[in-house]
């Protein structure tokens, strides 16, 4: 682990001369959504993760997070770590931030992952249940939203399955600080609508989507794909919204395929 002065925490994998990938996770999770995906890549790219503030093991601080300071995170590390045009890869929250960095410095990376994620802002129904999950921790605790939250982001055959670690992916979100919960749902419930600048992205895209994600469909995520110039779409089978931990060996087919197709010889 290597924590910036910021109060971020960061894992590496993999040698720096190699191209590397950034990935972000979603919400309320952690780096550690990632760990298939580190183990299948790190012997030919330099694999990057890190917890997002108020989750993980970065600390929360006074919890008052915008999409904007998120997308400064990344920037901090590209300029930290001397990256060299690493291809981003963001699920859910982790899109919002990467759909951000986009429309801000898209010259700063090669590619482009999204999974199960959108660039639309939450509509008005939306931005009310992300403030009834911050009534809800302040009333009867981060335990209770992430055991209401949680379930809804994986399909039920892969809680049901004993292969996926459900439960424990549950159980390490139900540890998190309040305070950095609650300061991502306002991160969310405050971002702006990039959707007009997918029509802008250059680089090349693969577009991620579980077929039985309720949260970002397939029709919808179709149509992001859609609007973005040389972007790949792939529905990832017996998977939800945890399309990486859900379907692991799908993923990582994809993402080899994509980063061999577009990075060859790297």
């Amino acid at each position: 682990m290597y924590t910036i002065n910021n109060k971020i925490s960061i894992y590496q994998s993999g040698e720096p001369q190699n191209k590397a990938i950034l990935f972000i996770h979603g919400f309320p999770y952690d780096h550690n959504m990632w760990q298939k995906q580190i183990e299948e890549l790190e012997s030919s790219y330099h694999c990057i993760t890190y917890d997002i503030r108020g989750l993980g093991a970065s600390p929360a601080g006074n919890g008052q997070f915008t999409m904007e300071s998120f997308v400064d995170d990344v920037e901090f590390i590209i300029n930290e770590f001397k990256l060299d045009k690493p291809v981003l890869c963001g699920l859910s929250m982790g899109g919002y931030i990467a759909f951000r960095c986009m429309e801000r410095m898209q010259d700063k990376f090669g590619g482009l992952i999204i999974c199960d994620s959108k660039p639309e802002a939450d509509n008005n129904e939306a931005k009310l249940r992300r403030a009834k999950g911050i009534k809800t921790i302040n009333m009867e605790g981060v335990q209770k939203f992430v055991g209401d939250f949680v379930p809804g982001c994986f399909a039920q055959s892969s809680i049901n399955n004993p292969k996926i670690p459900y439960n424990e992916v549950l159980n390490r979100s139900m540890k998190y600080d309040p305070v950095g919960v609650k300061g991502c749902l306002l991160a969310m419930l405050s971002r702006t609508d990039t959707s007009s600048y997918l029509s802008q992205i250059k680089i090349p895209t693969l577009i991620i989507c579980g077929e039985n994600d309720k949260l970002t469909p397939p029709e919808v995520m179709k149509l992001t794909s859609e609007r973005i110039t040389n972007s790949e779409f792939i529905i990832v089978p017996e998977a939800g919204h945890m399309t990486p931990i859900e379907n692991p060996k799908f993923v990582n087919k994809a993402i080899t395929k994509f980063l061999m197709k577009h990075f060859p010889g790297i």
